[in-house]
């Protein structure tokens, strides 16, 4: 309520009051609904103070003055107040806003046929908490009477305290919140502060390692680079030495040789161990002498006949083949297991027509598996002690008569 309303109901009478006697009873069995100078004046300020904002209240009373609104906010109330009294510019202008602001409301109103209806939709209004555009639309309807009008403005007057208590307690937790909002603005920033030195520490770190990562991958190509040059000079002196892969392989086969050296002199030490520990033991085996060539009384021709060499040195083979295919046989060669496999010796033998065991370059086995096989098949074989290419001269000159002496080498 205003202080003025008393002042202004003695000078602007409303026109129609739903408050005025027997008079205006027929008016307001009315269908139009009553405009803002109708209402009776207690209605008019809690009309403009709840169902125009105080912006567009100032707004209209501005454009409607025609000039800047100089009054505070209370003043501006107070003369939209007393304007309402009766009909003239402002007046009409504030109906018309508030009819475009709450029309979907006072549609909603359209349907009540009499006051206890218009009571329900307020009351329906006042439970939901919108009460502005229903409380426009309950006083300006026709079927609304000076009780129904009196109890909406008590049930806003008391809607009005609340909300004041509301907003009273919703300052203070406002305030409080406020307060909240600042420490933890505070915190936030410390905690800002906190990430963006933990930032740039982490930034000069991923930098001191992408300079560590580049400068190894860096060296990683340089030496790749100089490994690519190794290699290339590699192939160069490879191509350059002529025989190297023969002569790597005597190499290897030379490394077997010192090998199986060093194994045979270390099985002499131990048989000469254990012989000296038993001194009533049986004396050892005699070494494996070859039997000398059965002569023959007739030699044996070796024209197209196979001729098999067991053993003898690797680097007098083509001699070997040379003094043999000059008889006109047929060349055949095994080392007695050495490099070349030991089972391919039963083949090697069986497709032999005569076998030449030299028994200095041979193993073991290799040596007696050659006799057995000459004595099983009653084949020729000469067993030749020193594996030069005279010694296998003169073993085939004694087979067929028909070599020419060599000089030893």
């Amino acid at each position: 309520m205003c202080d003025k309303d008393q002042a202004t109901a003695t000078t602007h009478p409303p026109v129609i009051s739903n408050c005025a006697g027997d008079d205006a009873a027929p008016a307001a069995l009315t269908s139009r609904r009553r405009r803002i100078w109708e209402l009776s004046h207690t209605c008019h300020c809690p009309l403009v103070g709840v169902g125009l904002p105080l912006g567009g209240l100032r707004k209209l009373v501005g454009k409607m003055t025609g000039g800047r609104v100089l009054a505070d906010d209370y003043e501006v109330h107070v003369g939209a107040v007393t304007e309402c009294g009766s009909r003239n510019r402002l007046s009409e202008a504030l109906h018309k806003e508030l009819e475009r602001r709450y029309a979907h409301v006072v549609q909603r109103f359209r349907g009540a046929k009499s006051a206890d209806q218009v009571a329900q939709l307020w009351q329906a209004a006042v439970a939901g908490g919108d009460v502005a555009g229903a409380f426009w639309a309950g006083l300006t309807h026709p079927r609304c009477d000076a009780e129904l009008e009196e109890r909406m403005c008590r049930d806003l007057h008391m809607i009005q305290h609340q909300a004041g208590a509301c907003v009273r307690a919703d300052m203070g937790k406002f305030n409080q919140l406020v307060e909240e909002n600042a420490a933890m603005a505070r915190e936030l920033a410390k905690l800002q502060q906190r990430s963006q030195a933990l930032l740039a520490d982490k930034s000069t770190e991923l930098e001191r390692t992408d300079g560590l990562l580049m400068q190894a991958r860096a060296q990683a190509i340089g030496k790749d680079s100089v490994i690519d040059g190794l290699r290339a000079q590699l192939a160069q002196l490879r191509e350059s030495i002529p025989g190297l892969a023969s002569r790597t392989r005597l190499a290897q086969r030379l490394a077997q040789m010192d090998r199986r050296e060093r194994d045979l002199r270390m099985q002499i030490v131990d048989l000469k161990q254990t012989q000296a520990r038993a001194p009533d033991a049986p004396p050892a085996p005699a070494p494996i002498k070859p039997e000398p060539a059965r002569g023959m009384k007739m030699p044996i021709r070796l024209v197209d006949r196979s001729v098999l060499c067991v053993g003898g040195r690797s680097g007098n083979v083509a001699t070997y083949r040379a003094l043999i295919e000059r008889v006109g046989a047929q060349f055949a060669h095994h080392d007695g297991g050495l490099e070349d496999n030991a089972n391919m010796l039963d083949s090697s033998l069986a497709a032999a027509d005569l076998v030449i065991c030299q028994t200095g370059c041979i193993s073991h086995s290799a040596y007696w598996r050659v006799k057995d096989h000459c004595k099983r098949t009653g084949k020729r074989c000469v067993f030749i002690d020193n594996p030069s290419i005279s010694s296998l001269a003169r073993g085939l000159q004694e087979v067929s008569g028909d070599i020419e002496p060599v000089a030893a080498v």
